[in-house]
């Protein structure tokens, strides 16, 4: 018995794929919608209807797609795979294939791999946010620890103890002025002490006697004269120029001031002593600080100006001339 003619079998073949695309069509169904159903990509489900098995990731694949598709469009399912088999040739035989009502494309190990990374990624920011978090708080302890620092314990003379923090220049200003004065009072107190006195042996002194000085008529002592204090004038003011103005400080302590016009120039900074002046003038409004509000007599172009309700603590901040 001679072969059939090869060109005879390929016309005896047909495409499973073909009849599956009929049936899906004669539903109404859109290859998308079936591919969402059978869990498939719409390149996959196109090839299947094609016939373009070659493409699928295997026969045994093809062959399960192809039982899947049957079952879910109600077509005898081993008819298909006959056709299947005839059209590419394979034999079905020792391959147990199961009709899936559901497929899984093999994408195991791209979700295995996803997962990995997510799980990866998810470590990372939690590490990230725990190194933040541990900085955050050792930052908070040194800035704790430094402000804990920046203070100084000053005795006054009343025997109390006041605590005045260094954080600004006027602050370390007013902590000189408290202390000056007492080291002065202590240099002073050493400079001004008598020397001591010797006294002489009394049986020499009684031995020794006493040499006779004739009496001088002497000239009655003038009498004291009191001190008569200079009359106090206040200082002249010089003339302003338009928009610039001038502040006059008379200081009765020590006392860090310094003087900003309204350019945000320094027009003064330093330490003025008690008994000194300052007569400043430039552009209005001039911002002025003092370290001890207490030891300066303010006056804003000839007028007095009360510092008290711009004083916080012994250091005050005002702007003259706004």
């Amino acid at each position: 018995m001679k072969a059939a003619h090869p060109e005879v079998e390929a016309a005896n073949r047909v495409n499973p794929g073909e009849t599956l695309r009929q049936a899906r069509e004669s539903n109404g169904w859109s290859l998308a919608e079936v591919a969402l159903k059978l869990n498939l990509t719409v390149s996959s489900l196109s090839n299947l209807e094609a016939g373009e098995f070659g493409k699928l990731p295997g026969h045994t694949f093809a062959r399960g797609y192809i039982r899947a598709y049957a079952k879910l469009l109600g077509i005898d399912q081993t008819e298909l795979v006959q056709k299947f088999d005839q059209f590419t040739g394979t034999d079905s035989q020792g391959s147990n294939v199961h009709g899936l009502g559901h497929i899984e494309e093999p994408v195991r190990v791209s979700h295995t791999i996803l997962r990995i990374v997510s799980l990866l990624l998810l470590i990372a920011v939690i590490g990230g946010g725990f190194i933040w978090w541990q900085d955050q708080t050792t930052l908070r302890s040194k800035d704790l620890a430094s402000n804990a620092m920046e203070h100084v314990e000053v005795e006054s003379a009343d025997g109390t103890t006041q605590i005045h923090p260094l954080d600004e220049p006027e602050d370390q200003a007013v902590v000189q002025g408290q202390t000056a004065p007492e080291g002065q009072a202590n240099l002073e107190l050493q400079a001004g002490e008598p020397a001591a006195e010797t006294s002489a042996d009394p049986a020499v002194t009684a031995a020794v006697p006493a040499p006779v000085v004739p009496a001088t008529p002497t000239a009655p002592a003038p009498a004291p004269v009191a001190p008569v204090a200079p009359p106090v004038t206040a200082p002249t003011a010089p003339a302003l120029v338009a928009g610039d103005g001038r502040v006059q400080i008379t200081y009765v302590a020590d006392c860090w001031t310094q003087v900003t016009d309204g350019n945000g120039k320094v027009l003064f900074s330093g330490l003025k002593r008690k008994g000194d002046t300052l007569d400043q003038g430039g552009k209005a409004p001039l911002t002025l600080r003092l370290g001890f509000a207490r030891g300066a007599q303010v006056a804003y172009n000839g007028q007095p100006v009360d510092v008290a309700p711009f004083t916080s603590g012994e250091t005050a901040r005002l702007k003259l001339g706004q």
